[in-house]
């Protein structure tokens, strides 16, 4: 029917199947169990997303002759005028009108696939085909210092976009050491592709093979008597990181909320700073760590803590006396609102796992993971590193 004319719509539904399938059947793609089969050889789980590379076997008598071709390609009938046309004598203009090709392509076709004098269609078309097929392997899956630097990174749990201006900043005058994040990407979904496959829950922050959708946070009431002070209130210096010295702060909590971490950014460097909690996180816990964590910073470096409405910052007047700094709120489920430091704890989360007892590390661990963060290149600071950043605001302050 659709060779006929009928339209994809009309054909699936006299055949009785959803229009869905019918563009995967005009595509050349079939369903195997639970996965897709592509024409080119990629199998996708249906449920999973989940992407492998799967040997195509053609018949070499079958060279992809009569296959459906883009219209920029010469067709095996467009061939077969050339043919005709160039033994009357026509020129390559007038062969070029008569098929609505650039005079150019028309030379090129003849001058690469003229044997003695003669153009034959059929051998050129099967010479074409034959040639089309260039197997070549991934630079991930080639052996040598790219793909160990690019293993080596992901070991350090880099992005593949740090990754990839690293290479440029480290080998600027090496084009052989270049690659982009979506090769590192495909290298690490697609098992034929690099062999990376096994790196991708350290690779990836989140450790999930495919995007999982966000949902909206359960409804949190208020979790503390003492009046706070609400982000919208907070200076406009802040909210454009004009002036270093405002910070943004929340917990990770460990296995059955037993123990937590603090994590403190600051704004305009994304300098980390964590603090242990092995016993608990309450108010005067959270306090008694917040307090000893800020008395390490420089005056002009105390400007505010901006943080969600846990129950764990209950006692944010007696940290502001202690301090000098002052405390803002977000409002609920916004975390939007202190973005920082979210996108930090994701960072932390690949060395401190959800579900995990946060009581076994030491304040040295702890200490070995923020140089290790803060060492890491950031696309917003301008591929700089956050200690790079903060040391260069403390010599010019």
């Amino acid at each position: 029917m659709r060779t006929s004319g009928v339209s994809q719509s009309a054909a699936a539904a006299r055949v009785g199947v959803n229009v869905r399938t019918a563009r995967d059947w005009d595509k050349g793609i079939r369903r195997s169990g639970q996965s897709r089969l592509h024409p080119d050889g990629r199998r996708v789980d249906c449920k999973t997303g989940m992407t492998t590379i799967e040997a195509v076997t053609v018949e070499p008598g079958l060279c992809a002759v009569d296959a459906v071709l883009d219209p920029r390609f010469l067709t095996i009938v467009e061939r077969e005028t050339i043919a005709d046309l160039h033994r009357q004598g026509q020129s390559l203009r007038a062969i070029g009108r008569e098929l609505g090709r650039p005079a150019s392509t028309i030379k090129r076709e003849i001058d690469t696939y003229c044997v003695d004098g003669v153009y034959r269609p059929h051998a050129a078309q099967r010479a074409w085909a034959a040639s089309r097929s260039r197997p070549k392997d991934s630079k991930m899956a080639q052996e040598g210092p790219l793909r160990d630097f690019v293993f080596e990174k992901l070991r350090l749990r880099w992005s593949p976009e740090q990754i990839c201006h690293a290479l440029i900043e480290e080998y600027p005058d090496d084009e052989s050491m270049r690659v982009s994040p979506e090769t590192i990407y495909q290298a690490i979904y697609i098992q034929a592709r690099g062999g990376l496959k096994r790196e991708v829950t350290a690779a990836l922050r989140t450790g999930r093979t495919r995007r999982k959708p966000h949902r909206d946070p359960e409804h949190r009431t208020k979790r503390f008597v003492d009046d706070m002070v609400m982000i919208s209130e907070r200076p406009a210096e802040v909210a454009d990181r004009a002036v270093p010295g405002h910070w943004e702060g929340d917990l990770i909590v460990g296995a059955n909320n037993g123990s937590a971490i603090v994590t403190m950014v600051e704004r305009s460097t994304r300098y980390l700073m964590l603090g242990h909690l092995p016993a608990g996180h309450t108010a005067e816990e959270v306090r008694d760590v917040l307090v000893p964590l800020i008395a390490t910073l420089p005056q002009h470096l105390r400007g505010s803590l901006t943080w969600d409405q846990g129950a764990e910052m209950a006692a944010h007047k007696q940290f502001t006396v202690a301090t000098g700094m002052p405390v803002y709120f977000c409002d609920p489920h916004s975390p939007w609102q202190r973005g920082s430091n979210e996108n930090t704890n994701g960072l932390v989360r690949q060395y401190f796992p959800k579900g995990t007892d946060l009581s076994v590390h030491s304040p040295f661990d702890l200490e070995h993971v923020a140089q290790e963060i803060n060492g890491r290149p950031r696309k917003t600071l301008g591929w700089k590193t956050p200690a790079e950043r903060l040391r260069d605001l403390l010599l010019t302050t």
